[in-house]
């Protein structure tokens, strides 16, 4: 009996809901962060995550990793622990919608270190990619530090400006990663790395969540656990090109959940920052539609 064909727009729903699930994430840890301090908030949320990849991994039954692949998970793990600091300390200062349009760049980023590292070649759509994906996070900025803004608003920018060339990277790496491992046994030691990292300064930091925190840290670290199985099934099932505009919804997710959450306002000059980089990106992907990563794979 032959299998049913799977509809085309069930992986399209399920990668949206990937994005949403991710963005409903993001935006909940901003208000952790400023509760309880990034790194609290991102040990605990991590911790549990671990957790629930670790039931995951226990279920499939899946084998352990060989020493290629661990040596891959551990070193992901090192600098996703300090991508995912930098990224939500950032995330205390700045809107959830400018952070999350500033992280767009990181799919450019990894264009050129593909060259680098890879040998993949650089053509003129990359170079107007990145033109465009610049100029779009250079207006963002711009209007940001314009006019009167705390010294702690320029320092939020520029850690996820670093954040996300750490992304970058750490894309070059996700597909490396995808070659020899499957998603949970991915989300299980990249979690278990980066609270082994995070654990190193637990005596000097950590603090224990007050009960009413719990739920809410399980419910991040749910999200994204779910936001990476939804996205990572949906681009098994469809092609990356089709799916690749998906990405961008991120921002409309992160615009309305920071409106809702925190009262955060979309200027002008964000949305128009926001369109010159997805525009970018669009051009890049339809250049390399198998090897453009899509931009919020590392939900974990």
């Amino acid at each position: 009996m032959s299998r049913p064909i799977l509809h085309p727009g069930i992986p399209f729903a399920a990668a949206c809901l990937g994005m949403a699930t991710f963005a409903g994430m993001d935006a909940l840890m901003k208000g952790l962060s400023i509760e309880m301090g990034v790194y609290n908030a991102l040990l605990w949320r991590t911790g549990i995550a671990a957790g629930l990849a670790l039931l995951l991994f226990l279920i499939r039954r899946s084998a352990l990793p060989g020493s290629k692949a661990l040596r891959i998970h551990v070193w992901r793990g090192i600098i996703t622990s300090v991508m995912a600091y930098l990224f939500f300390w950032g995330l205390v200062y700045v809107p959830l919608a400018e952070a999350i349009a500033l992280s767009f760049i990181a799919p450019l980023i990894a264009l050129y270190l593909a060259a680098i590292l890879l040998g993949e070649k650089i053509n003129r759509n990359t170079i107007m990619a990145s033109v465009l994906g610049l100029a779009g996070a250079g207006i963002i900025i711009q209007g940001k530090l314009s006019g009167e803004y705390s010294s702690e608003v320029g320092k939020g920018v520029a850690a996820i400006l670093i954040s996300a060339a750490l992304y970058a990277y750490n894309l070059i790496l996700q597909r490396q990663q995808a070659l020899i491992a499957n998603p949970v046994e991915i989300s299980l030691f990249q979690n278990a790395t980066v609270v082994g990292i995070y654990l190193l300064f637990a005596p000097f930091l950590a603090v224990v969540p007050a009960l009413e925190q719990w739920p809410t840290l399980t419910l991040t670290a749910a999200l994204g656990v779910l936001s990476l199985l939804c996205l990572s099934w949906a681009y098994g099932k469809a092609e990356a090109k089709t799916l690749i505009p998906v990405e961008y919804t991120a921002f409309i997710w992160a615009s309305l959940f920071g409106w809702l959450m925190y009262g955060e306002k979309l200027t002008l000059i964000t949305l128009a920052g926001t369109a010159l980089i997805v525009i970018g990106c669009l051009l890049a992907a339809r250049q390399h539609p198998d090897d453009v990563e899509h931009v919020e794979s590392t939900a974990v």
